[in-house]
């Protein structure tokens, strides 16, 4: 190593991001400029998703027409995420209407099995919780009922042409692309034995593929064009419910034909929380998006912007938030149908203001739930925006990667494992329950400011997300990052917090871990260490992030895609 080398080896180790200077934006981590177009944009976690959705546009489709055909293509070609054995949620700005619609498209627990018969289950596998794989944890597939609401409200183009470049893709087959074959490969060996024809649809030669491999699923493509004729009748009601019902009878599952048919999606009123002009909207619960919204409440009674970026004191600000908003979510988030929640209470100014006011100069170890009542006041994601101002926020997962490792033979796609996220204890909001909603941990995101659309994003991956979602939108509005840049600078992820899945009378006691990305100075580690946290460095699990950004005054977008997947950006 040459004397030059080896002084700017040591200095960058010494001063980290100080060389952020050489790079046009003043930032090191940015990855790449934001992509902006004048007529329509779509980001996805893979680029041939991505064209899907603009060659959809092209045809006159909206930004629903083109979140439905990139999502059936994701299906196909990142079934490490998503596909229509899964749970669907989105938020859809509708521009004529200048409304935001939310869409609540998670299926219930088979009606047959009783907690009774669940608990009984349980002690024959030696287990108090649900198991993560197999039929125990299986739940009605929403998505399919989800695409078809979306498109009955919003769509212009027939299903059949929604479908056909996915129905293409799964004949003629793809290339796997990079880290969806890493997962696909850790995914196998868990999921190879489970009832049904897993190693039949989703291996070749009994292995997943290997990046650049083409892969090929033709029975998710005859699946795909029953829908695509039949409607969701076929899946809920004809010879796809049928199928199912006769493989569950066979191999002791639980999900019944009387399941799918009783099976109906929601629109929900999307809820929101201002946060220095910008107003962040997610969906209610059953899902974990107004985590993002307590958090926020939590942190705008600090001064984050003059803390600065990546600094002890806002890095340890925005975690201490976090384990307080993350308390409330394990022990109130559920199904609404099934347990009264005081929504208005835990998103208010005012339990934000006393909730913010038990964060400490160092960490803390034990943090309970609050009161609102006090205070009445391994998923994909995706987003599409068209010439009309439409804007789609669309997320969707079968929990667990590829989930529950079930295949029906012959139709192409695994069933999810979300009942894995419900409690066993009676007391609790989530306790399971025939018919119910598991809390979901799946959640799409919009931005307005001053009642305009400014941004749908989200962000994937389990617990991170409404860590995420509050990331990404501080970079923005307090650090005035890009889109782009938001993205991609270090992220932190808080993890140990109590979960829904936990006993009612749990709580924190070890004030958890926090792990962070390369790209944080070391010397502020140090500080978040001398503050009581108990650092870690993780491998991936991060999270997935995928943005849109609406221009009002230039009338152009801007999107942006996630440096840490396969995905990408890109409009016209």
């Amino acid at each position: 190593m040459s004397k030059t080398s080896l002084i700017l080896l040591v200095v960058s180790l010494l001063c980290g991001p100080c060389f952020a200077a050489d790079r046009v934006t003043g930032l090191i981590e940015a990855t790449r400029s934001e992509v902006i177009a004048a007529n329509a944009m779509a980001a996805t976690s893979q680029p041939l998703a991505t064209q899907i959705a603009l060659d959809i546009l092209k045809q006159g489709g909206s930004a629903v027409d083109a979140a439905i055909a990139a999502n059936a293509a994701l299906g196909l070609m990142e079934p490490t995420g998503c596909g229509i054995g899964g749970d669907l949620f989105a938020m859809v700005w509708q521009a004529k209407e200048k409304k935001l619609y939310g869409l609540n498209a998670s299926g219930r627990s088979p009606l047959g099995l009783s907690y009774a018969k669940l608990k009984r289950q349980l002690r024959t596998l030696g287990r108090d919780t649900l198991p993560p794989y197999g039929m125990l944890p299986i739940s009605v597939p929403g998505t399919v009922d989800g695409w078809f609401e979306l498109h009955q409200k919003f769509g212009k183009l027939d299903m059949q042409k929604v479908l056909s470049p996915a129905i293409n893709y799964a004949e003629q087959g793809f290339p796997v692309s990079e880290l969806i074959a890493h997962y696909w490969q850790l995914s196998v060996p868990r999921l190879a034995q489970q009832p049904g024809a897993f190693k039949e649809h989703f291996t070749i030669d009994g292995r997943a593929p290997r990046k650049g491999e083409i892969f090929k699923n033709p029975a998710l493509a005859n699946t795909y064009k029953l829908l695509a004729k039949e409607g969701r009748d076929a899946f809920y009601k004809g010879e796809i419910a049928n199928k199912i019902d006769a493989f569950m009878q066979k191999e002791g599952g639980y999900l019944r034909r009387r399941d799918l048919e009783q099976h109906r999606s929601e629109w929900v009123q999307p809820l929101g929380a201002d946060y220095k002009g910008y107003t962040l909207w997610e969906l209610p619960p059953n899902g974990q998006g107004i985590a993002a919204l307590q958090m926020l409440q939590i942190l705008k009674n600090f001064p984050l912007k003059a803390m600065g970026f990546g600094s002890a004191e806002s890095l340890h600000t925005l975690v201490e938030a976090k384990k307080l908003a993350f308390e409330d979510r394990a022990k109130f988030y559920a199904d609404p149908t099934f347990s009264n929640q005081n929504l208005t209470g835990l998103i208010s100014e005012a339990y934000g203001r006393e909730r913010a006011k038990l964060v400490q100069p160092r960490a803390a170890k034990r943090v309970d739930a609050g009161n609102p009542a006090l205070y009445n006041g391994d998923t994909i994601y995706l987003t599409v925006a068209d010439a009309d101002g439409n804007m789609v926020s669309l997320i969707q997962s079968n929990y667990r990667g590829m989930g529950s490792g079930v295949v029906v033979p012959g139709l192409g796609f695994v069933f999810q494992d979300r009942g894995q996220l419900f409690s066993m204890d009676k007391k609790h909001a989530n306790v399971y329950a025939p018919g119910k909603r598991p809390f979901h941990t799946i959640i799409p995101a919009f931005i307005t400011k001053k009642g305009r659309p400014f941004m749908s994003f989200g962000l994937m991956g389990g617990a991170m997300q409404p860590q995420g979602h509050v990331q990404v939108l501080v970079n923005i509005v307090d650090y005035g990052m890009n889109i782009q840049e938001a993205g991609d600078v270090p992220r932190w992820q808080h993890m140990g917090s109590t979960e829904p899945t936990q006993s009612s009378r749990n709580y924190l006691t070890d004030g958890g871990y926090l792990e962070v990305e390369s790209g944080f100075d070391y010397q502020v580690i140090r500080e978040l260490i001398q503050k009581g946290h108990d650092v870690r460095f993780g491998l991936g699990g991060y999270g997935g992030y995928q943005a849109i950004m609406y221009d009002a005054e230039q009338g152009v977008y801007y999107g942006a895609s996630e440096s840490r997947k396969d995905g990408a950006a890109a409009g016209y």
